[in-house]
């Protein structure tokens, strides 16, 4: 069909009894339990989506696209004589009539590729209106040929005002913004927030904080300490999020109580310990500043000597503990050597010396112990629980050292020789502290003397349609300041768990820090593990069809379909507003079944599986001997990209520290 004999289709109501299946429909045998499901929803909702055909000679017209709901519509007569009466519109159907047999064939043969997607707002009403009919969330998903995980979202988002879903409609709010106000119960608050936000873009934080003023969420540190059982017995208010998942603790006053009165009853315990003082501090982080502005001195544990017998006794229970081949009268024998190793603080020490109280940001109870206050230094020292600063008489009574600093400083070199040579001896202990260092273990006094640069791997649109191996994205969990916790003691248990696991968070965190190199190393790299781009990240609506403009939607549609520039699917689609086209290419490239009901040929699928923006993802994938350029940005996945999972959380603990 030339473009000067092209013929705009029309559409007209046809009595039912005058539509019969055309032989060109791909859909001749449908299951008849498929029927009678689509019935029932298009009873609840109407008919949404219209059907096409190609018109006969007698008023009526053969459906080439629309073969299952015409069943489903014949269905209904039969079940309801009166159908003509009640529900005339389903009597008689909206036809979308083909100006030829050609474009009729080319409908049946691309099924619904004519039809435009439902927008996001009439996605949500209908499955909302479906939905409180009785229809089951597998059946509307069917009806649609979308996933029911695409259902159960809109119809999260079915109960919030019209105001709020008029406003999506309109795009005056994103979908995004409006997944925001299902947190709010309040109609007022939530309705003055529209009126706020429309036509602008706000952040889902921002947006949220103005829904939900005066509530934390259950990853507050108040929240996390108190429980949430703990404030729901005493009468507190949850809030939930749907799609972040995040719980909302409504009533802040009363946290604020429970936050207040758990801190003081753990004071209270700590107290009957036998510490001269303890003080309980609304604290987040207490650091060495905060020790040295309250001009507080510091004494440890006195450690335990195990014998000769019970040495040789712990090193067989802890061989016998990393085989995981210890029972629990062997675990209880364990700890106890463990504690006598540790040692404890003693009465005397105790008799001068307090305690610091604390919740951490994470939640977790703090204890920093053993810290001596001014006016109780020299009774401290009389004791023998303190050492004499040699600053104590105010700086006359200094003495001189009698080495210089620059022998200090070798000898301290000579003290690190000596234990590089004897570390030689045993390589075990090297590669777990290198696994330890590198998991997140220790922030500053590293045992091993590497820096770990910055590679930035995650996107600023974030796993929106990303997915890295789970190995990149877990966090290793180390709670408190580094300064009061035992780390030699945590790095014993890490040991423990076996050279698998030491030589596993190896590989994950060396892994989370290749960058390539120099371009040649970088592509002798990349041709020996050979990086597959869409292994990794398909373009989505959010991460990357909303971000380009239309005539590259318009050439993407091209490109990976395969048709002519003047084939209908191609025309059709140009003439489409940018956000329908980013909604047809986001369920082309993510809905398998999308791809299914379009019929594609199998090199168009390969296209879509493999398409890649260009040029610089396309570089990256098939490039053996160029490597990356410091100015490969226009057109790549990411800009500004945010710090590697791994990384963020053990360099939040270097910025904390």
């Amino acid at each position: 069909m030339t473009e000067q004999s092209k013929i705009t289709a029309t559409e007209a109501r046809i009595p039912l009894g005058r539509l019969t299946l055309s032989p060109m429909n791909p859909r001749q045998d449908v299951p008849e339990a498929d029927v009678v499901e689509l019935a029932d929803s298009i009873w609840a909702a109407g008919l949404i989506q219209s059907i096409a055909g190609l018109a006969d000679d007698k008023g009526g017209a053969e459906i080439v696209a629309g073969g299952r709901r015409l069943r489903a519509l014949h269905y209904l007569a039969e079940q309801h004589p009166t159908l003509a009466k009640t529900h005339p519109g389903l009597a008689n159907p909206m036809v979308m009539l083909a100006p030829d047999a050609e474009t009729a064939e080319t409908w049946a043969n691309a099924e619904n590729i004519s039809r435009k997607d439902l927008a996001p707002a009439d996605e949500i009403r209908a499955y909302g209106k479906m939905h409180n009919a009785g229809a089951p969330v597998p059946g509307i998903a069917r009806a649609f040929a979308v996933t029911e995980k695409h259902v159960y979202r809109r119809l999260a988002l079915a109960n919030l005002h019209g105001q709020i879903i008029d406003a999506l409609a309109a795009g005056e709010i994103s979908l995004s913004m409006a997944a925001c106000f299902t947190i709010s119960n309040d109609e007022k608050l939530s309705l003055e927030v529209l009126e706020r936000v429309r036509g602008d873009h706000w952040s889902d934080h921002q947006l949220k904080s103005m829904l939900k003023p005066d509530s934390v969420t259950g990853s507050d540190r108040r929240a996390v300490f108190v429980g949430e059982e703990a404030y729901k017995d005493a009468g507190g208010r949850l809030g939930g999020d749907l799609f972040a998942e995040q719980t909302f603790f409504d009533d802040v006053a009363l946290l604020d109580d429970l936050f207040a009165t758990k801190l003081a009853e753990s004071g209270e315990a700590v107290t009957g310990t036998g510490w001269k003082w303890v003080e309980v501090l609304d604290a987040s982080y207490v650091g060495y500043y905060e020790i040295e502005q309250r001009k507080l001195d510091r004494i440890y544990r006195e450690e335990g000597v195990l014998s000769e017998a019970d040495a040789a006794r712990y090193d067989e229970l802890a061989e016998l503990a990393e085989g995981d081949a210890l029972d629990a009268a062997g675990e209880a024998e364990l700890a106890a050597l463990q504690e006598t190793l540790d040692g404890v603080f003693t009465d005397a020490q105790k008799a001068h010396a307090g305690v610091l109280i604390h919740v951490n940001q994470s939640g977790g109870f703090q204890t920093i112990e053993g810290l001596v206050r001014r006016e109780d230094k020299k009774a401290a020292i009389e004791a023998g629980v303190l050492q004499r600063s040699s600053h104590i008489s105010g700086g006359n009574d200094k003495r001189k050292s009698p080495i210089s600093q620059k022998l200090a400083d070798d000898l301290a070199r000579v003290v690190t020789g000596a234990r590089q040579h004897a570390a030689l001896r045993d390589p075990d202990l090297i590669m777990a502290l290198l696994a330890f260092q590198l998991a997140g273990g220790v922030t500053y006094g590293k045992p091993i003397g590497l820096s770990q640069n910055e590679v930035p791997n995650w996107p600023t649109t974030e796993a929106v349609g990303y997915a890295l191996d789970e190995r990149l994205t877990t966090l290793a969990e180390w709670s408190g300041d580094e300064w009061d916790r035992d780390v030699a003691k945590e790095f014993r248990s890490f040991r423990k768990k076996g050279a698998d696991h030491i030589q596993a968070e190896l590989i994950r965190h060396l892994a989370s820090l290749l960058s390539g190199g120099e371009k040649d190393l970088c592509a002798l790299i990349d041709r020996e593990v050979k990086p597959d781009v869409r292994e990794v990240w398909t373009p989505t609506d959010e991460n990357f069809f909303s971000r380009v403009g239309g005539p590259y939607l318009n050439a993407i549609w091209r490109e990976v379909l395969g048709f002519k520039a003047d084939h209908p699917t191609i025309t059709t689609f140009e003439k489409l507003k940018k956000r329908d086209k980013v909604a047809k290419l986001h369920s082309l490239f993510n809905d398998p079944g999308t791809r299914e009901v379009m019929k594609l040929s199998k090199a168009a699928q390969k296209r879509i599986a493999k398409w890649l923006t260009h040029p610089n993802l396309t570089r990256l994938q098939s490039r053996r001997e160029a490597g990356p350029t410091s100015g490969e940005k226009n057109g790549s996945i990411h800009s500004e990209p945010q710090q590697p999972r791994i990384l963020e959380h053990r360099q939040a603990q270097d910025r904390s520290a």
